[in-house]
């Protein structure tokens, strides 16, 4: 193939090139939406069987799951949905892409309500319609154009004094958390565990989009001073994407799917969108309508989550053993919430 040739065709139909990068963005995000939304309820499927054999609890510190085929099942799922993820971020800005995971959250409810014997009841089908109408709104109003588009611009981001302290921030309180906050009030408060995640997790998603601009200019045959930066957001994404894995786990472990994933999803997004806006500054060519609509749309998903999963009926546990461990826990989840957010 003609690299010379290719480059020149971006160039020379630079409209065209990123409408078409954009829809392909956007194919890419909503599909993996239905791999991640079934990854937790088949991850979840698995600790339940790890936890009825006796074996040491994910958030207890156990890895026994690492034994478990159903888990493995859900992890490879999860992989999938983030490999087309990872992909959506190379084409479409990050404020788009991942306002969308919340389509991850009605399939997850969907799938727990049938495998994990967790009601959807009328609210809950209704927080599935906003739910997709959120995200509509999102979609129409997102910006469609990218505004870092080459290693050197996003080199000269990423050097900024707002990115630098948001990094510390975030790997400070991943310290505190890792350290001192999880053993001591993991089990307790469902908001520690995820915080933890979702700070990562939108560092994550700064290197990954990193890594689709630095692999989107090696494929074009561009030259760059800094193509070492493709190794390192190669590294962050894998360190990153081990230590959301880890804690993760032991909030699903701790704390129901229908609880653990809206917030996650509420955390998450905040901060991905936050750090997208210092280094990629993706809103800086959005109308003031367009920002609103992003906002409205934003706050519709999470109305949307809510309701899916914050107004379900408990059923009675199958196992004896499992009854007063259950009860309990799901008669604090909506204290848990009312007190932490």
């Amino acid at each position: 193939m003609n690299m010379q040739g290719f480059s020149s065709t971006i160039s020379t139909e630079p409209g065209l090139s990123r409408n078409n990068e954009f829809y392909f963005g956007l194919v890419l995000a909503i599909s993996s939406t239905a791999f991640i939304g079934s990854s937790f309820v088949i991850k979840k499927i698995g600790l339940i069987r790890l936890n009825r054999r006796g074996a040491l609890r994910a958030g207890s510190g156990g890895f026994g799951y690492l034994r478990d085929w159903i888990w493995w099942l859900g992890l490879i799922t999860m992989g999938a949905g983030e490999l087309a993820n990872f992909a959506a971020y190379a084409f479409s800005p990050a404020s788009l892409v991942t306002p969308l995971g919340a389509l991850s959250v009605l399939v997850s409810a969907i799938l727990a309500s049938k495998y994990l014997n967790e009601n959807l009841n009328l609210l809950g089908k209704l927080g599935c319609v906003l739910c997709i109408l959120g995200s509509t709104v999102i979609v129409i109003h997102s910006p469609k154009e990218e505004t870092v588009e080459s290693l050197d611009v996003l080199m000269e981001r990423l050097r900024t004094s707002g990115f630098v302290v948001y990094c510390v921030i975030i790997v400070s309180l991943s310290f505190v958390i890792s350290f001192y906050l999880g053993p001591k009030y993991g089990d307790q408060n469902v908001l520690i565990y995820i915080a933890l995640c979702s700070g990562i997790g939108s560092l994550t998603v700064v290197s990954c989009k990193g890594l689709g601009l630095a692999l989107k200019q090696f494929f074009a045959g561009v030259e760059d001073s800094n193509g070492w930066l493709m190794y390192l957001f190669f590294i962050t994404v894998v360190i990153c994407i081990i230590i959301q894995m880890n804690y993760l786990n032991k909030a699903l472990d701790l704390f129901d799917a229908s609880v653990v994933t809206p917030v996650y999803y509420v955390f998450f997004t905040t901060l991905v969108i936050i750090a997208s806006s210092i280094v990629f500054n993706e809103w800086s060519s959005l109308e003031g309508e367009d920002i609103l609509g992003n906002l409205c749309g934003f706050l519709i998903v999470i109305i949307a989550i809510f309701m899916l999963n914050g107004f379900k009926d408990g059923l009675p546990p199958r196992h004896k053993s499992d009854e007063n461990l259950r009860s309990d826990r799901y008669q604090g989840y909506q204290s848990i919430l009312t007190r932490s957010i």
